[in-house]
């Protein structure tokens, strides 16, 4: 009985219209959240990644090895983290003046030369 109301009181092209706006308001609320989810996903996993990048100069380190602090030139002391041309310059320096260090812990002798900058470097230096 009520399709036969439907039937004389709507037409079906209106009611196929208001079908098809149902239809794509929820197709469209569906695809909205699906592209959320998509991005959400990635946007975490790029803030969990870690930051990888390394410097400059602890490339060069460790393209090259160790830094000899008893053979090696300012150019090649500046290549040390922290240890620009002025430290290195002391540090050749204190060579000059003291000889060959005996120890790497010597470096604390340099001046400008402290306990940071040696625990930065320390796995990269040799005697």
């Amino acid at each position: 009985m009520l399709f036969i109301v439907l039937s004389h009181t709507l037409d079906w092209g209106v009611l196929s219209i208001i079908l098809q706006g149902v239809l794509m308001k929820n197709l469209l609320s569906l695809l909205a959240v699906l592209t959320l989810g998509f991005v959400s996903t990635f946007a975490i996993a790029a803030d969990s990644a870690p930051n990888v990048t390394p410097t400059v100069k602890s490339q060069a380190v460790a393209e090259q090895g160790a830094v000899n602090i008893n053979t090696a030139d300012v150019a090649e002391l500046t290549k040390l983290k922290g240890i620009g041309v002025k430290k290195a310059e002391a540090i050749v320096a204190w060579r000059t003046e003291n000889g060959a260090f005996k120890s790497v812990d010597q470096l604390l002798e340099v001046k400008g030369i402290g306990e940071a900058t040696l625990s930065l470097n320390r796995e990269n230096i040799r005697i």
